[in-house]
Parts: structure tokens; sequence; C-alpha cells
């Protein structure tokens, strides 16, 4: 693996975040030559010695027992059955939610907030309403900025193009088509490589995905020269998980987990287990609060993204405004990287919270809180489909998808929407009628 001056700083980062005491290496990294490859990979491994603080390793394990152990109570498993009708309305509403929400966030993605509302306040439209407006001639309220596609802005769309965040979500439901429930890590990883295109995944995914080429396994995929192992990329992942577990937030965090311990550790971790029983208590609750409440149960209760979750719940319950609670999340979380699991997951749950149960404010608000906003926007726009179902999303999200959504995975390719939804509603049965 080519050891790169960028992997190095961010892995930097990375042991700072760990409360590892970085001093003395950082000027070291910081006048590195960038084309001395050997000194990077000999700065790598120095860092690879330095102890994370105590205390913040003990709260934050990386294996499923323990995990498990430090959890708050929670509704693992709710009562109940569900009419087959409701859930294919809830399961759709999911699936188009999840498009809808990545597709507003698609031509911003990247972006601060700051920088997002200045195109909008240009283009007349803040706050947003509809998918993201084009400006012509591109941007002046956007400098440094360059233009996405045409077919992801408003008037242009027609079907949503293929973007990681919801090719994971069809390889999702195919490795249950094939493996079950109790498909393994291993399995995910031969999933990966048999239909994941290596330039179609990024950051954390890919330094697995070239450590199983070199013949590492799970969990070393996860953490050799993985400087990206917290960052956001296993939690957009986790939407399947809870689609076909709904009422069983326990079952979609399990899932979750051995999905995302290919590739990530600790919070990393922790933000697909957080989403995926949020998405599974979704088909359940109609409060966004309990919602996200579901989702940390699962999740330690003293991990960095717990305490940072909990704080925004606190702040977005005293704030009118969610803009306030921006505010406050951006002070105390905008430093970590624009798509790191901490921040971005704090970003969906305030748009939850001040969304009153509204799908349009909900990823709207999502989006515009900026850092990955095809993310946020897919994680949020997919809890809200999960509670309210296709029938309650506003047509102005929905037509424009034209019931398409293409995939750049191996033997996927261009998918109907409401397919999808249909063999995740037979997965989901199975699940249901499985017991677990």
């Amino acid at each position: 693996m080519l050891i790169t001056k960028q992997l190095v700083q961010d892995e930097l980062a990375q042991r700072s975040e760990e409360g590892a005491d970085v001093a003395a290496i950082t000027p070291m990294v910081e006048a590195a030559d960038p084309n001395d490859y050997a000194g990077l990979a000999e700065l790598l491994t120095r860092m690879e010695t330095l102890t994370p603080d105590a205390d913040l390793t003990a709260r934050e394990p990386s294996d499923l027992e323990t995990i498990r152990e430090l959890r708050p109570c929670g509704p693992r498993r709710y009562a109940g059955a569900f009419a087959r009708d409701r859930l294919r309305d809830k399961l759709h509403g999911a699936w188009l939610g999840r498009v809808a929400g990545c597709m507003l966030g698609k031509p911003c993605e990247g972006w601060s907030h700051d920088l997002i509302q200045a195109y909008l306040e240009a283009a007349g439209e803040y706050p947003l309403r509809g998918y993201f407006p084009l400006i012509a001639p591109y941007p002046t309220a956007a400098p440094g900025t360059k233009p996405r596609a045409l077919n992801v802005y408003r008037g242009f769309i027609n079907g949503a193009p293929k973007d990681d965040d919801t090719d994971y979500t069809i390889l999702g439901l195919h490795i249950l088509e094939e493996h079950g429930t109790n498909f393994t890590t291993e399995d995910v990883a031969a999933e990966w490589l048999a239909h994941m295109p290596y330039h179609q995944v990024y950051t954390a995914e890919r330094v697995a995905y070239q450590n199983l080429v070199n013949g590492l396994q799970p969990p070393e995929t996860a953490t050799h020269a993985n400087p990206y192992r917290e960052w956001i990329g296993a939690q957009i992942r986790a939407d399947m998980w809870g689609y076909v577990s709904p009422g069983r937030p326990e079952l979609a965090a399990t899932l979750g987990y051995r999905d995302a311990r290919l590739s990530h550790v600790k919070n990393g971790i922790y933000g697909e287990m957080w989403a995926a029983a949020c998405v599974a208590a979704a088909f359940v609750e109609d409060d966004p609060r309990k919602v996200i409440l579901a989702g940390l149960s699962e999740i330690p209760a003293r991990c960095r993204l717990a305490e940072a979750l909990q704080m925004t719940m606190k702040w977005a319950n005293e704030d009118d405004d969610w803009q306030d609670t921006w505010a406050k999340v951006n002070r105390d979380y905008g430093s970590y990287h624009v798509v790191h699991t901490i921040n971005n997951a704090c970003a969906v749950a305030l748009a939850l919270l001040h969304s009153g149960g509204d799908f349009t404010k909900a990823i709207t608000i999502s989006v515009m809180c900026g850092w990955d906003t095809d993310c946020n926007g897919a994680t949020a726009g997919s809890l809200m489909g999960a509670m309210l179902g296709a029938d309650a999303i506003p047509e102005q999200w929905t037509e424009p998808l034209n019931d398409t959504l293409e995939s750049a995975g191996y033997g996927f390719g261009l998918c109907r929407i409401s397919d999808l939804a249909a063999r995740t509603l037979d997965q989901a049965s199975l699940v249901l009628a499985s017991g677990l």
C-alpha cells in the first residue's frame, strides 16, 4: 500500500482524537517530504506505538460483548405484529426517503453550512424547501466550488444516479438474500470484492478493500494503515439492517456490527449500530426523540458519539431554531473531519428533532447543516420515510426519482426503487417469521 502524506496527517488527527500524546511527532509529520514514501511509512509505524487515553479506551471498546456491557437500558425489541400492507408502505417510504435525501445533498457534498447558506441566499431559496437549485452562471455565491452533473439539480432530476450511500444499501440487501441474517464479516468482505468497484469505495472502505486484496482479514482490515476507521463510512451502510429488523433495534445493531467491523472501530462501529437501531425503531416509534434514544441504547453510554448525541438532544430541546442547535454542535464537534461519524450523526439528530415530524424539514435541515450532506440527507430521509411511510412523503421528492436508482455495484445496474422495497419486504418478513 502506498503511504501518502495525507494519510499520515489523517492518522495524526485520529491519534489525537483518541487521546494519544502527539506533541513529539506532530512537527515530524508537518515537515515530512511527501515524496519520501519510506519516511512516511516509518512515521505511520511510529504512530502505531502511541498509547491512546486509557479512560477513553475503556469507554470505547470495539468488540460486541463489551459494547453490550456498556450500553444503557433500551427497548431491544418491541412487542406487537406488523400488518403486511403497512410494513410495505413503510419500507417503500424508507427507500424513497433515503434516495431523495441523498439526491438533495449531492450538489453540496462537503460544503460548510455558511457556504450552503450563501449559495441558497444568492438563489433566493434559503431556507431550502426542495431539491437543490442551480445558479447560472454557476455559482457566484460559492467560490472555490465546482458544479456537479446537472442530473442532481432541481428541474434536471430524472431518476437517481449511482452513489455509495445507496450502493451499500443495495449490497446489504444482496448480502441478506445470499447469506441470510447469519452472514459474517467475512461474507461482507467477499461481497465487496465481488460487487463493489474499487474506485466506488472511499476512505475507510478503500483502505479496508486494499487490505483485503493484500491478504489481511477482519478486524485487521479496519486498523492497518486506516486513519479513517472512525469516519462515517460504516454509518452509511446501516439502513438495510434496520429495514429487515423492524421493531428489533438490538438485532439491527448486531447486524450493523458485523458489517462495520470490516472497516471501522469504536465510534465508526457505533455509528452504524446507532443508525441501524434507529431505523428499526422508526418502524414503531413516531417520535424522533424516542427513535434516537433507541439507537443510543445499543452503543456504549459514555462513548464520544453517545455523549455528542445526548448533548445535541439537550440543545434541541432548549432551542426553537435549528440553527441555534447547529451552532452549538459546530462549536463543540465541528473540529472533526467533514466526513467523521460524530459531527454528522449530530446533524442527523438535530434535523429530526427540529423537524416536527415533517419529512421536508428533516431532510432539508440535515443538508443545510453542511459536512457530509448526501450521507446525512439519506439517513434523515430513511428514518422519516420509515416513520411516515411512502404515502406521506410529498410528491415533490418522489416524482423526480421516477422509481429509478442506478447502482455502481457489479450485477446490480439500474434498479426500480419499488422492486428494492418489495425484495426488502421479503427479507423483513423472513426475519419477523423467524422470531429473531
